[in-house]
Protein backbone atom coordinates (compact mmCIF):
# COMPACT_ATOMS: atom_id res chain seq x y z
CA UNK A 1 0.00 0.00 0.00
CA UNK A 2 1.26 3.48 -0.95
CA UNK A 3 0.42 6.74 0.77
CA UNK A 4 0.69 9.77 -1.51
CA UNK A 5 0.83 13.24 0.01
CA UNK A 6 -0.71 16.21 -1.79
CA UNK A 7 0.08 19.73 -0.59
CA UNK A 8 -2.34 22.62 -0.81
CA UNK A 9 -0.65 24.02 -3.93
CA UNK A 10 -0.60 20.69 -5.78
CA UNK A 11 -4.19 20.58 -7.01
CA UNK A 12 -3.52 19.58 -10.62
CA UNK A 13 -6.11 17.09 -11.91
CA UNK A 14 -4.03 16.53 -15.07
CA UNK A 15 -1.05 15.09 -13.18
CA UNK A 16 -0.11 11.55 -14.30
CA UNK A 17 -0.84 10.27 -10.79
CA UNK A 18 -4.56 10.67 -11.39
CA UNK A 19 -4.97 9.02 -14.81
CA UNK A 20 -6.63 5.97 -13.28
CA UNK A 21 -7.41 4.89 -9.72
CA UNK A 22 -5.12 2.36 -8.08
CA UNK A 23 -6.57 0.29 -5.23
CA UNK A 24 -3.11 0.15 -3.66
CA UNK A 25 -2.76 3.96 -3.47
CA UNK A 26 -4.29 6.32 -0.93
CA UNK A 27 -4.02 10.10 -1.21
CA UNK A 28 -3.88 12.43 1.77
CA UNK A 29 -4.57 16.15 1.94
CA UNK A 30 -4.46 17.99 5.23
CA UNK A 31 -5.24 21.36 6.76
CA UNK A 32 -2.60 21.89 9.44
CA UNK A 33 -1.98 24.62 11.91
CA UNK A 34 1.71 24.91 11.02
CA UNK A 35 0.82 25.99 7.48
CA UNK A 36 -1.93 28.36 8.64
CA UNK A 37 0.30 30.20 11.14
CA UNK A 38 3.90 30.40 9.82
CA UNK A 39 2.97 33.99 8.98
CA UNK A 40 -0.18 35.90 9.80
CA UNK A 41 -2.26 35.15 6.71
CA UNK A 42 -5.21 36.94 5.18
CA UNK A 43 -8.42 35.15 6.15
CA UNK A 44 -9.29 34.87 2.45
CA UNK A 45 -5.96 33.20 1.69
CA UNK A 46 -6.52 30.43 4.22
CA UNK A 47 -10.16 30.03 3.18
CA UNK A 48 -9.24 29.91 -0.51
CA UNK A 49 -6.65 27.18 0.02
CA UNK A 50 -8.91 25.10 2.26
CA UNK A 51 -11.83 25.47 -0.14
CA UNK A 52 -9.72 24.41 -3.13
CA UNK A 53 -8.15 21.50 -1.25
CA UNK A 54 -11.58 20.20 -0.20
CA UNK A 55 -12.86 20.55 -3.75
CA UNK A 56 -9.90 18.61 -5.08
CA UNK A 57 -10.38 15.84 -2.53
CA UNK A 58 -13.99 15.48 -3.67
CA UNK A 59 -12.83 15.36 -7.30
CA UNK A 60 -10.41 12.56 -6.49
CA UNK A 61 -13.12 10.55 -4.74
CA UNK A 62 -15.56 11.10 -7.62
CA UNK A 63 -12.92 9.65 -9.96
CA UNK A 64 -12.45 6.53 -7.89
CA UNK A 65 -9.34 7.41 -5.88
CA UNK A 66 -9.00 6.56 -2.19
CA UNK A 67 -8.62 9.77 -0.20
CA UNK A 68 -8.05 10.74 3.41
CA UNK A 69 -8.78 14.39 4.10
CA UNK A 70 -7.85 15.93 7.43
CA UNK A 71 -9.70 19.18 8.15
CA UNK A 72 -8.17 21.59 10.64
CA UNK A 73 -10.59 20.56 13.40
CA UNK A 74 -10.26 16.79 12.97
CA UNK A 75 -9.57 15.28 16.40
CA UNK A 76 -6.94 12.96 14.86
CA UNK A 77 -5.13 15.83 13.10
CA UNK A 78 -1.67 16.24 14.64
CA UNK A 79 -1.39 19.71 12.99
CA UNK A 80 1.92 18.84 11.36
CA UNK A 81 2.51 17.36 7.90
CA UNK A 82 5.25 14.82 8.75
CA UNK A 83 3.53 13.72 11.96
CA UNK A 84 0.24 13.14 10.16
CA UNK A 85 2.00 11.20 7.41
CA UNK A 86 3.73 8.90 9.91
CA UNK A 87 0.43 8.22 11.67
CA UNK A 88 -1.42 7.46 8.44
CA UNK A 89 1.35 5.20 7.15
CA UNK A 90 0.90 3.07 10.26
CA UNK A 91 -2.90 3.29 10.17
CA UNK A 92 -3.15 1.93 6.62
CA UNK A 93 -0.19 -0.43 6.82
CA UNK A 94 1.65 1.35 4.01
CA UNK A 95 5.03 0.17 2.81
CA UNK A 96 5.58 3.09 0.40
CA UNK A 97 5.38 6.86 0.73
CA UNK A 98 5.34 9.24 -2.25
CA UNK A 99 5.09 13.00 -2.58
CA UNK A 100 5.33 15.64 -5.28
CA UNK A 101 8.30 17.99 -4.97
CA UNK A 102 7.29 21.07 -2.97
CA UNK A 103 7.86 24.55 -4.35
CA UNK A 104 8.95 26.03 -1.02
CA UNK A 105 12.39 25.44 0.44
CA UNK A 106 11.15 24.83 3.99
CA UNK A 107 8.69 22.15 2.86
CA UNK A 108 11.25 20.59 0.56
CA UNK A 109 13.65 20.25 3.50
CA UNK A 110 10.87 19.02 5.77
CA UNK A 111 9.77 16.28 3.39
CA UNK A 112 13.34 15.31 2.51
CA UNK A 113 14.01 14.75 6.21
CA UNK A 114 10.77 12.77 6.54
CA UNK A 115 11.74 10.57 3.58
CA UNK A 116 15.15 9.84 5.11
CA UNK A 117 13.49 8.91 8.40
CA UNK A 118 10.99 6.64 6.67
CA UNK A 119 13.68 4.94 4.59
CA UNK A 120 15.56 4.18 7.79
CA UNK A 121 12.37 2.60 9.13
CA UNK A 122 11.92 0.41 6.05
CA UNK A 123 9.35 2.55 4.19
CA UNK A 124 10.20 3.02 0.52
CA UNK A 125 9.92 6.68 -0.53
CA UNK A 126 9.77 8.44 -3.87
CA UNK A 127 9.37 12.07 -4.96
CA UNK A 128 7.72 13.03 -8.25
CA UNK A 129 7.79 16.27 -10.20
CA UNK A 130 4.59 18.29 -10.13
CA UNK A 131 4.66 18.56 -13.92
CA UNK A 132 3.49 22.15 -13.68
CA UNK A 133 6.39 24.46 -14.46
CA UNK A 134 7.95 24.97 -17.87
CA UNK A 135 11.49 24.81 -16.49
CA UNK A 136 13.34 22.63 -14.03
CA UNK A 137 14.40 23.98 -10.66
CA UNK A 138 17.96 24.59 -11.86
CA UNK A 139 17.34 25.58 -15.47
CA UNK A 140 17.69 29.32 -14.89
CA UNK A 141 20.94 28.79 -12.98
CA UNK A 142 22.20 26.59 -15.78
CA UNK A 143 21.34 29.16 -18.45
CA UNK A 144 23.36 31.84 -16.67
CA UNK A 145 26.23 29.64 -15.45
CA UNK A 146 29.47 31.61 -15.46
CA UNK A 147 27.76 34.95 -16.17
CA UNK A 148 27.86 37.97 -13.88
CA UNK A 149 24.32 39.16 -14.59
CA UNK A 150 21.15 37.13 -14.87
CA UNK A 151 18.88 39.26 -17.06
CA UNK A 152 15.24 38.25 -17.17
CA UNK A 153 15.04 39.49 -20.77
CA UNK A 154 17.71 36.96 -21.78
CA UNK A 155 15.78 34.18 -20.07
CA UNK A 156 12.50 35.37 -21.60
CA UNK A 157 13.88 35.24 -25.14
CA UNK A 158 15.26 31.79 -24.43
CA UNK A 159 11.80 30.65 -23.33
CA UNK A 160 10.04 32.20 -26.32
CA UNK A 161 12.35 30.30 -28.66
CA UNK A 162 12.18 27.04 -26.74
CA UNK A 163 8.40 27.04 -26.55
CA UNK A 164 7.76 28.68 -29.92
CA UNK A 165 5.49 31.32 -28.38
CA UNK A 166 4.70 34.40 -30.53
CA UNK A 167 7.49 33.52 -32.94
CA UNK A 168 7.90 33.69 -36.70
CA UNK A 169 7.96 30.35 -38.58
CA UNK A 170 11.77 30.21 -38.37
CA UNK A 171 11.47 29.77 -34.59
CA UNK A 172 14.23 32.31 -33.96
CA UNK A 173 12.61 35.64 -34.80
CA UNK A 174 9.87 37.19 -32.65
CA UNK A 175 6.66 38.36 -34.29
CA UNK A 176 7.05 41.83 -35.80
CA UNK A 177 10.76 41.43 -35.00
CA UNK A 178 10.15 42.72 -31.47
CA UNK A 179 10.67 40.78 -28.28
CA UNK A 180 9.18 43.30 -25.91
CA UNK A 181 6.41 45.90 -26.08
CA UNK A 182 6.83 47.09 -22.50
CA UNK A 183 7.44 50.70 -23.53
CA UNK A 184 3.92 50.80 -25.02
CA UNK A 185 2.27 49.43 -21.87
CA UNK A 186 2.76 52.34 -19.50
CA UNK A 187 -0.20 54.66 -20.00
CA UNK A 188 -2.31 56.35 -17.38
CA UNK A 189 -5.94 55.29 -17.48
CA UNK A 190 -8.34 58.06 -18.55
CA UNK A 191 -11.22 58.68 -16.13
CA UNK A 192 -13.88 57.85 -18.73
CA UNK A 193 -12.39 54.53 -19.91
CA UNK A 194 -14.99 51.76 -19.79
CA UNK A 195 -13.89 49.00 -17.43
CA UNK A 196 -15.07 45.43 -17.95
CA UNK A 197 -17.35 43.50 -15.63
CA UNK A 198 -15.59 40.69 -13.80
CA UNK A 199 -16.62 37.06 -13.94
CA UNK A 200 -16.12 35.49 -10.54
CA UNK A 201 -17.43 32.33 -8.90
CA UNK A 202 -19.46 32.77 -5.74
CA UNK A 203 -19.12 30.38 -2.80
CA UNK A 204 -20.26 30.17 0.78
CA UNK A 205 -17.48 29.47 3.24
CA UNK A 206 -19.11 30.15 6.60
CA UNK A 207 -18.10 26.78 8.01
CA UNK A 208 -14.46 27.24 7.00
CA UNK A 209 -14.34 30.71 8.54
CA UNK A 210 -15.96 29.45 11.74
CA UNK A 211 -13.44 26.60 11.94
CA UNK A 212 -10.49 29.00 11.51
CA UNK A 213 -11.89 31.32 14.16
CA UNK A 214 -12.62 28.49 16.61
CA UNK A 215 -9.05 27.24 16.19
CA UNK A 216 -7.78 30.61 17.40
CA UNK A 217 -5.76 31.26 14.26
CA UNK A 218 -4.88 34.94 13.93
CA UNK A 219 -5.62 36.37 10.49
CA UNK A 220 -5.69 39.72 8.75
CA UNK A 221 -8.12 41.22 6.28
CA UNK A 222 -11.84 40.99 5.62
CA UNK A 223 -14.08 38.30 4.15
CA UNK A 224 -17.69 37.96 3.07
CA UNK A 225 -18.27 34.25 3.76
CA UNK A 226 -21.56 34.31 1.85
CA UNK A 227 -20.01 35.72 -1.34
CA UNK A 228 -16.53 34.25 -1.54
CA UNK A 229 -15.11 34.78 -5.00
CA UNK A 230 -11.85 32.80 -5.15
CA UNK A 231 -11.98 29.80 -7.54
CA UNK A 232 -12.33 26.37 -5.98
CA UNK A 233 -11.39 24.12 -8.87
CA UNK A 234 -10.07 23.78 -12.40
CA UNK A 235 -13.43 24.43 -14.08
CA UNK A 236 -13.81 27.77 -12.32
CA UNK A 237 -10.21 28.65 -13.10
CA UNK A 238 -10.74 27.95 -16.78
CA UNK A 239 -13.84 30.14 -16.69
CA UNK A 240 -11.70 32.98 -15.30
CA UNK A 241 -9.20 32.41 -18.12
CA UNK A 242 -11.94 32.53 -20.76
CA UNK A 243 -13.33 35.72 -19.27
CA UNK A 244 -9.90 37.34 -19.32
CA UNK A 245 -9.17 36.33 -22.91
CA UNK A 246 -12.54 37.54 -24.18
CA UNK A 247 -13.08 40.72 -22.20
CA UNK A 248 -9.73 41.94 -20.85
CA UNK A 249 -6.80 40.76 -22.94
CA UNK A 250 -7.52 43.21 -25.82
CA UNK A 251 -6.78 46.16 -23.51
CA UNK A 252 -4.55 44.45 -20.97
CA UNK A 253 -1.29 45.57 -22.53
CA UNK A 254 -1.72 49.31 -22.67
CA UNK A 255 -3.29 49.58 -19.19
CA UNK A 256 -1.43 46.83 -17.31
CA UNK A 257 0.62 49.31 -15.25
CA UNK A 258 -2.20 51.79 -14.66
CA UNK A 259 -3.72 52.31 -11.21
CA UNK A 260 -7.09 53.74 -10.24
CA UNK A 261 -9.45 53.68 -7.29
CA UNK A 262 -12.36 53.08 -9.68
CA UNK A 263 -11.93 49.31 -9.73
CA UNK A 264 -9.88 46.52 -8.15
CA UNK A 265 -9.15 44.23 -11.10
CA UNK A 266 -9.13 46.56 -14.13
CA UNK A 267 -7.91 44.44 -17.08
CA UNK A 268 -5.94 41.94 -15.01
CA UNK A 269 -6.70 38.23 -15.11
CA UNK A 270 -6.62 37.32 -11.38
CA UNK A 271 -5.32 33.91 -12.44
CA UNK A 272 -2.32 33.83 -10.11
CA UNK A 273 -4.10 31.85 -7.38
CA UNK A 274 -5.28 29.27 -9.90
CA UNK A 275 -1.79 29.03 -11.36
CA UNK A 276 0.02 28.86 -8.03
CA UNK A 277 -2.25 26.08 -6.76
CA UNK A 278 -1.75 24.32 -10.14
CA UNK A 279 -5.44 24.11 -10.97
CA UNK A 280 -4.42 25.42 -14.38
CA UNK A 281 -1.05 25.30 -16.11
CA UNK A 282 1.15 28.12 -17.43
CA UNK A 283 1.39 26.59 -20.89
CA UNK A 284 -2.37 26.44 -21.40
CA UNK A 285 -2.68 30.03 -20.20
CA UNK A 286 -0.07 31.42 -22.61
CA UNK A 287 -1.35 29.26 -25.47
CA UNK A 288 -4.83 30.62 -24.87
CA UNK A 289 -3.52 34.18 -25.17
CA UNK A 290 -1.49 33.33 -28.26
CA UNK A 291 -4.40 31.53 -29.92
CA UNK A 292 -6.72 34.45 -29.20
CA UNK A 293 -4.27 36.85 -30.85
CA UNK A 294 -3.91 34.58 -33.89
CA UNK A 295 -7.69 34.35 -34.24
CA UNK A 296 -8.21 38.11 -33.88
CA UNK A 297 -5.01 40.08 -34.56
CA UNK A 298 -7.02 43.21 -35.36
CA UNK A 299 -8.94 43.07 -32.07
CA UNK A 300 -6.11 42.01 -29.79
CA UNK A 301 -2.91 44.05 -30.08
CA UNK A 302 0.27 42.00 -30.15
CA UNK A 303 1.50 44.23 -27.32
CA UNK A 304 -1.28 42.88 -25.08
CA UNK A 305 -0.62 39.25 -25.89
CA UNK A 306 3.15 39.70 -25.49
CA UNK A 307 2.83 41.61 -22.22
CA UNK A 308 0.70 38.86 -20.71
CA UNK A 309 2.90 36.06 -22.02
CA UNK A 310 5.97 37.77 -20.55
CA UNK A 311 4.42 37.74 -17.07
CA UNK A 312 3.90 33.96 -17.26
CA UNK A 313 6.83 32.43 -19.13
CA UNK A 314 9.16 35.32 -18.33
CA UNK A 315 8.82 36.65 -14.82
CA UNK A 316 7.02 33.70 -13.21
CA UNK A 317 9.44 31.02 -14.39
CA UNK A 318 12.45 33.31 -13.91
CA UNK A 319 11.51 34.06 -10.31
CA UNK A 320 11.18 30.37 -9.54
CA UNK A 321 14.63 29.76 -11.02
CA UNK A 322 16.12 32.56 -8.92
CA UNK A 323 14.50 31.06 -5.83
CA UNK A 324 15.98 27.60 -6.27
CA UNK A 325 19.38 28.96 -7.30
CA UNK A 326 19.79 31.14 -4.20
CA UNK A 327 17.80 29.66 -1.33
CA UNK A 328 18.11 29.46 1.61
CA UNK A 329 20.70 32.26 1.67
CA UNK A 330 18.37 34.50 -0.33
CA UNK A 331 15.99 34.83 2.62
CA UNK A 332 18.67 36.56 4.70
CA UNK A 333 19.84 39.16 2.15
CA UNK A 334 19.62 42.80 3.21
CA UNK A 335 21.77 44.78 0.77
CA UNK A 336 20.98 48.21 2.25
CA UNK A 337 21.00 46.97 5.86
CA UNK A 338 17.51 48.37 6.33
CA UNK A 339 16.16 48.05 9.87
CA UNK A 340 12.98 50.16 10.12
CA UNK A 341 9.71 48.53 11.14
CA UNK A 342 6.71 48.39 8.84
CA UNK A 343 4.30 51.24 9.63
CA UNK A 344 1.28 50.19 11.68
CA UNK A 345 -1.10 51.34 8.95
CA UNK A 346 0.10 48.59 6.61
CA UNK A 347 -2.27 46.43 8.66
CA UNK A 348 -5.21 48.86 8.54
CA UNK A 349 -4.86 51.19 5.56
CA UNK A 350 -5.33 54.18 7.90
CA UNK A 351 -2.90 56.59 6.26
CA UNK A 352 -3.48 59.99 4.68
CA UNK A 353 -1.46 59.00 1.59
CA UNK A 354 -4.21 58.12 -0.87
CA UNK A 355 -2.13 55.72 -2.98
CA UNK A 356 -1.16 53.65 0.04
CA UNK A 357 -4.56 53.98 1.65
CA UNK A 358 -6.33 52.59 -1.39
CA UNK A 359 -3.79 49.88 -2.22
CA UNK A 360 -3.68 48.59 1.36
CA UNK A 361 -7.43 48.81 1.96
CA UNK A 362 -8.01 46.97 -1.31
CA UNK A 363 -5.51 44.29 -0.27
CA UNK A 364 -7.20 43.86 3.10
CA UNK A 365 -10.63 43.73 1.49
CA UNK A 366 -9.82 41.41 -1.43
CA UNK A 367 -6.46 39.68 -0.72
CA UNK A 368 -5.43 41.01 -4.13
CA UNK A 369 -3.52 43.89 -5.70
CA UNK A 370 -1.98 44.01 -9.14
CA UNK A 371 1.76 44.04 -9.74
CA UNK A 372 2.26 47.82 -9.95
CA UNK A 373 0.33 48.45 -6.75
CA UNK A 374 2.57 45.91 -5.05
CA UNK A 375 5.83 47.14 -6.61
CA UNK A 376 5.44 50.91 -6.93
CA UNK A 377 3.09 51.76 -4.05
CA UNK A 378 3.41 49.47 -1.02
CA UNK A 379 6.85 48.12 -1.97
CA UNK A 380 8.22 51.46 -3.10
CA UNK A 381 7.28 53.17 0.16
CA UNK A 382 8.74 50.38 2.30
CA UNK A 383 12.02 50.61 0.37
CA UNK A 384 12.25 54.40 0.61
CA UNK A 385 11.46 54.24 4.32
CA UNK A 386 14.13 51.60 4.92
CA UNK A 387 11.95 48.79 6.28
CA UNK A 388 13.71 45.55 7.19
CA UNK A 389 13.10 43.11 4.31
CA UNK A 390 12.01 40.39 6.75
CA UNK A 391 9.03 42.53 7.73
CA UNK A 392 8.20 43.28 4.10
CA UNK A 393 8.40 39.58 3.20
CA UNK A 394 6.06 38.59 6.01
CA UNK A 395 3.50 41.22 5.04
CA UNK A 396 3.42 40.25 1.37
CA UNK A 397 3.43 36.53 2.12
CA UNK A 398 0.48 36.94 4.44
CA UNK A 399 -1.78 39.46 2.75
CA UNK A 400 -2.15 38.05 -0.78
CA UNK A 401 -4.07 34.90 -1.63
CA UNK A 402 -1.59 34.00 -4.37
CA UNK A 403 1.51 34.42 -2.17
CA UNK A 404 3.69 31.31 -1.93
CA UNK A 405 7.28 31.85 -0.88
CA UNK A 406 8.96 30.85 -4.17
CA UNK A 407 7.21 33.68 -6.00
CA UNK A 408 6.69 36.10 -3.11
CA UNK A 409 10.22 36.40 -1.75
CA UNK A 410 11.89 36.87 -5.13
CA UNK A 411 9.44 39.60 -6.04
CA UNK A 412 9.59 41.24 -2.61
CA UNK A 413 13.17 40.89 -1.38
CA UNK A 414 14.49 41.03 -4.95
CA UNK A 415 12.37 43.07 -7.35
CA UNK A 416 10.70 45.34 -4.80
CA UNK A 417 13.26 45.88 -2.02
CA UNK A 418 16.53 45.31 -3.93
CA UNK A 419 17.66 43.51 -0.79
CA UNK A 420 19.46 40.96 -2.96
CA UNK A 421 21.77 43.66 -4.29
CA UNK A 422 20.76 43.21 -7.92
CA UNK A 423 20.27 39.48 -8.47
CA UNK A 424 16.74 40.03 -9.78
CA UNK A 425 16.59 43.71 -10.74
CA UNK A 426 19.21 45.89 -12.40
CA UNK A 427 18.25 48.87 -10.21
CA UNK A 428 16.05 49.66 -7.22
CA UNK A 429 12.44 50.33 -8.26
CA UNK A 430 11.86 53.66 -6.53
CA UNK A 431 9.84 56.71 -7.45
CA UNK A 432 8.63 60.04 -6.17
CA UNK A 433 5.03 61.20 -6.42
CA UNK A 434 5.64 62.12 -10.06
CA UNK A 435 5.48 58.51 -11.25
CA UNK A 436 2.46 57.72 -9.07
CA UNK A 437 0.62 60.72 -10.51
CA UNK A 438 1.51 59.69 -14.08
CA UNK A 439 0.19 56.17 -13.59
CA UNK A 440 -2.84 56.67 -11.34
CA UNK A 441 -5.64 58.94 -10.18
CA UNK A 442 -4.57 58.64 -6.53
CA UNK A 443 -2.90 62.03 -6.20
CA UNK A 444 -6.05 63.96 -7.19
CA UNK A 445 -7.80 62.97 -3.94
CA UNK A 446 -4.80 62.87 -1.59
CA UNK A 447 -4.26 64.92 1.57
CA UNK A 448 -0.69 65.56 0.46
CA UNK A 449 0.54 67.70 -2.43
CA UNK A 450 2.33 65.71 -5.11
CA UNK A 451 4.49 68.66 -6.27
CA UNK A 452 5.92 69.60 -2.87
CA UNK A 453 9.19 68.14 -1.62
CA UNK A 454 9.07 69.70 1.84
CA UNK A 455 6.88 71.90 3.97
CA UNK A 456 3.32 71.49 5.12
CA UNK A 457 1.42 68.97 3.02
CA UNK A 458 4.48 67.81 1.04
CA UNK A 459 4.07 64.27 -0.33
CA UNK A 460 6.25 61.91 1.74
CA UNK A 461 7.32 60.01 -1.37
CA UNK A 462 9.20 63.06 -2.64
CA UNK A 463 11.56 63.69 0.26
CA UNK A 464 11.93 59.99 1.06
CA UNK A 465 12.95 59.35 -2.57
CA UNK A 466 15.88 61.74 -2.31
CA UNK A 467 16.74 60.65 1.22
CA UNK A 468 16.98 57.03 0.07
CA UNK A 469 19.36 57.84 -2.77
CA UNK A 470 21.40 60.19 -0.61
CA UNK A 471 22.00 57.70 2.21
CA UNK A 472 22.80 54.84 -0.20
CA UNK A 473 24.94 56.81 -2.64
CA UNK A 474 27.99 54.64 -1.98
CA UNK A 475 26.04 51.61 -3.17
CA UNK A 476 24.15 53.13 -6.08
CA UNK A 477 25.91 56.02 -7.78
CA UNK A 478 27.88 53.77 -10.14
CA UNK A 479 24.73 52.02 -11.34
CA UNK A 480 24.38 53.18 -14.97
CA UNK A 481 20.58 53.01 -14.83
CA UNK A 482 20.26 55.67 -12.10
CA UNK A 483 23.22 57.96 -12.73
CA UNK A 484 20.89 60.83 -13.66
CA UNK A 485 19.38 60.74 -10.18
CA UNK A 486 22.68 61.85 -8.64
CA UNK A 487 23.33 64.43 -11.34
CA UNK A 488 19.97 66.00 -10.54
CA UNK A 489 20.64 65.81 -6.80
CA UNK A 490 24.05 67.44 -7.18
CA UNK A 491 22.61 70.34 -9.18
CA UNK A 492 20.34 71.32 -6.30
CA UNK A 493 21.37 74.13 -3.96
CA UNK A 494 22.77 73.04 -0.60
CA UNK A 495 19.89 74.52 1.36
CA UNK A 496 17.39 72.79 -0.93
CA UNK A 497 18.97 69.41 -0.32
CA UNK A 498 19.06 70.07 3.42
CA UNK A 499 15.35 70.92 3.57
CA UNK A 500 14.51 67.75 1.65
CA UNK A 501 16.60 65.59 3.97
CA UNK A 502 15.14 67.20 7.08
CA UNK A 503 11.62 66.67 5.76
CA UNK A 504 12.35 63.02 5.05
CA UNK A 505 13.77 62.46 8.52
CA UNK A 506 10.70 64.07 10.05
CA UNK A 507 8.47 61.67 8.12
CA UNK A 508 10.63 58.68 9.08
CA UNK A 509 10.32 59.63 12.76
CA UNK A 510 6.53 60.09 12.58
CA UNK A 511 5.62 57.62 9.84
CA UNK A 512 2.77 56.04 11.79
CA UNK A 513 1.02 59.42 11.70
CA UNK A 514 1.48 59.99 7.97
Amino acid sequence: MTLRLLLGDQLNPLHPWFRSPDPLVRYVLMEVRTEATYVRHHIQKIAAFFQAMRSFARWLEEHGHAVTYLPLDDEDNLQDIPANCVRLLKQFGCTHFEYQLPDEWRLDEQLRALAERLEADGIHTHSADTGHFLTTRQEVAGLFAGKKTWLMETFYRYMRKRLGILMEPDGQTPLENRWNFDAENRRKMPPDLHLPAHHTPVHQVQSICRMIRDAGIETIGDIDPERFTWPANRAESLALLRDFIEHKLPQFGVWQDAMTDRDDLLFHSRLSFSLNTKMISPIEVVRAAEDAWKANPDGIPLSSAEGFVRQIIGWREYMRGIYWAHMPHYASLNHFQHLEKLPDWYWTGHTRMRCLQHSIEQSLRTAYAHHIQRLMITGNFALLLGVHPDAVDQWYLGIYADAIEWVEITNTRGMSQYADGGIVATKPYTSSANYIHKMSNYCSSCSYQKDKKYGEGACPFNSLYWHFHHRHRHLLENNPRIGMVYKTWDRMQDDERQRILEQAEAYINTVDQC
